[in-house]
């Protein structure tokens, strides 16, 4: 694949994914609840549910949920209701409790990675946008076995990156935040932020 068509694609996923969706807003609402430990667990989350997603698009569910207006929204109230819980469990969250030696005992790994991976795998966008999106940058002329691999593995490598440094940085912030009046606020902002998320999704319309 020439660099001319590589780089395009790897500016145009950066600037995709560098706008918060459902997904870097669960990021970043995790990160600043449950602190720097939150961040591996979420940023692998997120790796698994694109993968899921880009997976499942070249298998052929991408095309078949634009079609088929039932499925897409099986995929698009699965994952909007799970949002709102998510956004009124980080609400309902006690700032007095949330230290990290609590949150290590009541918040595992699993669980952040879990979340993390089913708002990304169950977004009927992310699964319709890699059929929409990735076609637009391979050459017919040359194997396919090649540019999709490569294609593919970018995206997933630029994605990383990017829920791996709203995390941290996410994750720095709640290490500074120790009043628990402070605490309360981000808290609710971020639950409010997913429950937005969620009434957003639930909003989606099919593409026609």
């Amino acid at each position: 694949m020439n660099l001319e068509v590589w780089i395009p694609f790897a500016l145009a996923s950066a600037i995709i994914l560098v706008i918060p969706g459902p997904t870097i807003i669960l990021v970043i609402s995790q990160a600043v609840a449950h602190g720097r430990r939150s961040v591996v667990p979420l940023v692998a989350g997120v790796l698994l549910g694109d993968f899921t997603a880009m997976t499942l698009s070249l298998l052929g569910l991408g095309a078949v949920m634009s079609a088929s207006a039932a499925l897409f929204n099986i995929f698009k109230w699965v994952g909007a209701i799970y949002l709102i819980y998510l956004g009124i469990k980080l609400w309902r969250l006690d700032p007095a409790k949330n230290s990290i030696k609590y949150t290590a005992k009541n918040t595992s790994a699993r669980s952040l990675l879990k979340s993390s991976f089913i708002v990304t795998a169950l977004n009927p966008k992310s699964i319709a946008f890699f059929v929409a999106f990735l076609p637009q940058f391979i050459d017919p002329l040359k194997p396919v076995s090649f540019q999709l691999p490569l294609l593919g593995g970018t995206f997933l490598i630029l994605a990383t990156v990017n829920a791996a440094l709203y995390a941290f940085f996410a994750g720095q912030l709640s290490e500074h935040m120790r009043k628990r009046n402070i605490r309360k606020l981000f808290n609710r902002c971020g639950g409010s932020a997913l429950i937005g998320a969620g009434i957003f999704t639930a909003a989606i319309k099919q593409s026609t």
